[in-house]
């Protein structure tokens, strides 16, 4: 088994959205909130970021002004158990993972406790089920994830993974795993260890263009069942 860590959600970044999603490190009750699309989607398939209110709302937050007329990459759809990418990143997924293999998620949050630091934590997992390209979705599909929700030319090669329903999905309560170190956030020095290692060097996690992974996964999936996650087929 093999298994890929892959951050996602909105970020600080100028095509994160320049925002975190908040997290309660009380609870471990968090909001899902993707990145901004930045490409041209099929008519119909917008995903505005105003559809977070209400959830933001729970935990005392509003959209930041930058947000409010934006539409959003759903990217992974934890409802209907989807994650896309492109370039180097889906060439890795395609190459290193075959059905079976894990997709683990992790998002930097903001705490709504004040704390200073950003809370790493994972927020899912998917167990693969197969991989399609976007380009090859039919039209009556096209709503299964943000790279075929988009206007794609001939040939393109966005690739996305289906996670296996049942035992793929969003945690209902995120998992903590970052510390700031050594100028950086990175995987605990603990966990790593718990972990059996990480390709990346000392735990770095805060970009991810080389995906970091797991070099014993299923050593990691003794440490995530010790967790007992909850998964939940909903993006909130």
């Amino acid at each position: 088994m093999n298994a890929l860590l892959v951050r996602v959600g909105a970020d600080r970044s100028q095509g994160g959205g320049c925002w975190n999603a908040p997290v309660d490190s009380q609870t471990g009750k968090f909001v899902y909130a993707p990145i901004p699309e930045s490409v041209a989607v099929h008519p119909g398939l917008k995903k505005p970021y105003s559809g977070l209110a209400p959830v933001l709302a729970r935990f005392g937050t509003i959209l930041p002004v930058n947000l409010r007329r934006r539409h959003m990459h759903l990217d992974p759809d934890f409802e209907r158990l989807t994650y896309g990418d492109q370039g180097q990143r889906a060439k890795q997924l395609h190459t290193q993972l075959q059905k079976g293999d894990l997709i683990v998620f992790y998002a930097g949050l903001a705490d709504i406790r004040g704390a200073e630091r950003l809370v790493y934590a994972l927020v899912g997992l998917f167990v693969v089920d197969r991989f399609v390209f976007a380009v090859d979705v039919p039209k009556e599909e096209r709503d299964i994830n943000a790279h075929s929700r988009r206007i794609l030319r001939s040939g393109a090669r966005d690739l996305i993974a289906h996670g296996r329903p049942g035992v793929s999905g969003r945690f209902r309560h995120c998992l903590p795993i970052g510390e700031y170190r050594d100028r950086a956030y990175r995987v605990q020095a603990d966990l790593v260890d718990q972990w059996g290692g990480l390709s990346v060097r000392d735990g770095y996690v805060q970009r991810s263009a080389r995906l970091p992974r797991f070099l014993d996964s299923r050593r990691f999936l003794r440490w995530l069942d010790r967790q007992k996650p909850v998964l939940l087929q909903s993006n909130n």
